[in-house]
């Protein structure tokens, strides 16, 4: 048995005297003294029995003042805690000093992951620590979780009710135990569970209704704990949140705007207003520097998550080894330079929308975990076993062909068909050559509102040249170009170095001319062929590509001169 406190000892004497006097009485009433007379010997015990009820009711006022003054420094010391750990081990330390028990143990039920998180003690110097999941006596406090009642077995090794009886008698010599419900007025938390190898050692109910006034200490500060966890959380994901959008504002998001009105660039903004107000994922190719970004946020905007966060990552300008901490975050040490826990982008994300581009570069390893976010909306932190959930939409990009990764077994193809649920495709700014001037305005007026210039005219031979140019970099070649001719036009005229471009032009070029727009039309519509295998019709085939009937294609391919080769000429 542990060491009591003073104020219990004096109880125990108190106690030890009146059982001395109840002896004694017994012996006078029995035996009575020779000599002394029956009215001396009723007076006698008499004067015994009021000691005995002075005793008893001195007990019980020390009693309950040890209790009391016991119940004060065990609400003082928990309530200064804030881990579970240390709330565990002082509440363990302060109860040991009125409360006898060979066992304790605290369960925590966790709603959201519907599991149950176990601290258990025993006196003999073993400490099971944290632990998940079930355990000897997890029937035991279900029971007083789900009634919300005090449970009290006095001889353990008589109960039928709980098939776990048996061990804790057999494995720790556990013979009676107390389990109460740990409450507040706002939430369940778990159950307080005591035992003792003596049988019957909780008989008396002052002692259950003791144990029962900790057990609500325990409940409010859990319940505070709990809470200052929540709202330290909170404060953490506002502040990566205000870290992310301060990001945003700096990069200025690509202008937010769409512009074009090509054939090409309408068909993709209908199939985005048809996608949106789902929760589909939604899988976007395109070239570098098309704009997949841009068509992605406006799918999140015109989505019922548009009040939501936008959280963007690209997979390609991640370090493997950290990309799976910036996507499910990790916790304060979980490896060498984790100075403190960081949230990742689908919890930043919640009930908002990720986007991830340049998704054929995530790895293997992270396919796996990747997918499980898709399928179970939970994940774990870098460093945690704590399940946590997320109500996030995925819209993912690439510039890859990610079928023939899956043939080369680089992309999982589990993932890429959850992933290829709607599949979009962003034209490359050669199939858009009727979007080049108003793109070129949009940016001049862009940068010369920025650089404090007036540009008022745009010669007609430069827009003719950017016209004719394939731009191989696609809009953000455009932009480049655009802001370094706004640096160099001094006065209203916007001054394009043409031979600067023409030596941009060279893929282009023909005996060092510049090439025709028809020639820039016949060879993109040569590429398109080859790359579907000279299938022009369906929604693989060419025309479907290049944003036009199969009768217009092949009204421009016999203006142009193509014609298909003999080993393709059944593919149609």
């Amino acid at each position: 048995m542990s060491e009591v406190v003073a104020p219990v000892r004096i109880v125990d004497d108190g106690a030890s005297v009146c059982h001395t006097l109840g002896n004694q009485i017994q012996s006078v009433r029995l035996k009575p003294s020779t000599g002394i007379s029956p009215k001396r010997a009723e007076e006698r015990i008499a004067v015994m029995e009021s000691e005995v009820t002075e005793l008893r009711l001195a007990q019980a006022e020390q009693s309950a003042t040890a209790r009391y003054k016991a119940l004060i420094c065990i609400s003082t010391a928990v309530a200064a805690q804030r881990e579970p750990d240390q709330l565990f081990s002082q509440l363990a330390s302060e109860l040991r000093q009125v409360v006898s028990y060979d066992f304790i143990g605290i369960s925590q039920y966790d709603e959201a992951t519907n599991k149950t998180q176990w601290h258990l003690t025993m006196t003999d110097g073993l400490d099971c620590g944290m632990t998940d999941g079930a355990t000897p006596e997890q029937a035991l406090t279900q029971w007083v979780y789900e009634r919300q009642r005090p449970l009290v077995i006095p001889f353990l090794e008589r109960e039928t009710r709980f098939p776990c009886a048996t061990t804790l008698v057999e494995q720790h010599g556990i013979r009676s135990l107390c389990a109460l419900p740990l409450t507040t007025a706002h939430r369940r938390i778990g159950s307080l569970i005591t035992g003792s190898v003596k049988p019957d050692a909780y008989c008396d109910e002052e002692d259950v209704e003791f144990l029962r006034q900790v057990a609500n200490q325990i409940a409010l500060t859990v319940e505070n704990t709990l809470a200052y966890g929540e709202i330290q959380a909170l404060k953490d994901q506002l502040a990566q949140e205000k870290l992310y959008l301060q990001d945003e504002v700096r990069s200025e998001l690509n202008f937010g705007e769409i512009v074009g009105k090509s054939v090409a660039l309408r068909r993709v903004l209908m199939q985005v207003e048809i996608v949106a107000p789902t929760d589909s994922t939604v899988l976007i190719y395109g070239a570098t520097g098309t704009g997949k970004e841009l068509i992605a946020r406006a799918i999140h905007n015109l989505s019922p998550r548009c009040s939501n966060a936008f959280v963007k990552l690209n997979c390609a300008a991640i370090p493997t080894g950290l990309l799976e901490s910036e996507l499910f975050g990790h916790e304060k040490g979980a490896f060498t330079g984790a100075i403190a826990q960081r949230i990742g982008r689908f919890e930043l994300a919640n009930r908002g929308t990720v986007f991830l581009d340049e998704i054929g570069e995530v790895p293997l390893d992270l396919q796996t975990k990747l997918l499980r976010v898709l399928q179970e909306r939970e994940f774990e932190r870098l460093g945690s076993t704590r399940t946590l959930r997320t109500d996030t939409r995925l819209i993912a990009a690439t510039n890859r062909d990610l079928s023939v990764l899956v043939e080369e077994q680089k992309f999982r193809s589990d993932l890429f068909y959850r992933l290829n649920v709607f599949p979009l495709r962003v034209p490359p700014l050669r199939e858009r050559a009727e979007d080049v001037p108003l793109l070129v305005r949009h940016f001049v007026q862009h940068f010369a509102r920025r650089m404090k210039r007036t540009i008022e005219t745009i010669p007609s031979e430069t827009m003719d040249a950017l016209i004719r140019y394939p731009w191989p970099g696609n809009i953000r070649e455009l932009e480049n170009l655009i802001e370094r001719a706004v640096i160099l036009s001094p006065g209203p005229v916007l001054r394009v170095p043409l031979t600067d471009f023409d030596s941009r032009s060279t893929p282009g070029q023909a005996n060092g001319k510049h090439r025709t727009l028809e020639d820039a039309e016949r060879a993109h519509i040569l590429a398109t062929l080859r790359e579907t295998r000279w299938v022009l019709s369906g929604p693989n085939g060419a025309a479907t590509h290049l944003g036009m009937n199969r009768s217009t294609l092949q009204f421009r391919m016999k203006k142009l001169g193509i014609v298909r080769p003999d080993m393709y000429t059944t593919l149609d």
